[in-house]
């Protein structure tokens, strides 16, 4: 009788090599978001409404990106250690579902955020052109005032 669904044996070796070389990776990205997060941060000089919205998103980004690194790096972690292909399907699969439902929820709190950036927009907005109908309409008395003849 022969196995119908044979084991492949990953030697020791290649597996605490894959291991080594996740860990490594893991280190470098680590490295990498890090540096990259404060260069942002020195980067970012503007306090104003947009550039507040424009700074969440974009630490919410690196948040997302550090997030989703760190389940790929586990991710992987755990595939080398599977025993077999099946093991390591279900895994894929775990992790595909995983993935799926947080990049929805970060979709979402995106949303969330670009909505908020634009309500702030519409505010100021409306804000300089109510200043800007009143300048308009003080320009206007003044010139109407200096136009009447003095009595």
């Amino acid at each position: 009788m022969t196995d119908k669904n044979p084991k492949l044996e990953v030697p020791t070796e290649m597996r605490e090599f894959a291991e080594r070389s996740i860990d490594q990776a893991r280190k470098a990205m680590d490295g990498f978001v890090s540096a990259a997060m404060k260069a942002m941060d020195t980067f970012e000089g503007s306090t104003s409404t947009a550039g507040t919205s424009m700074k969440d998103m974009r630490h919410k980004t690196f948040s997302y990106a550090e997030q989703n690194l760190t389940a790929a790096f586990d991710h992987a972690q755990k595939l080398v250690k599977a025993k077999d292909p099946s093991e390591a399907m279900k895994l894929q699969a775990e992790f595909m579902q995983s993935q799926f439902a947080t990049m929805q929820k970060q979709m979402a709190e995106f949303g969330e955020v670009a909505k908020a950036s634009m309500t702030d927009a519409q505010k100021t907005m409306a804000e300089a052109s109510k200043t800007m109908t009143e300048n308009v309409s003080a320009a206007t008395k003044a010139a109407t005032d200096a136009a009447q003849p003095k009595k």
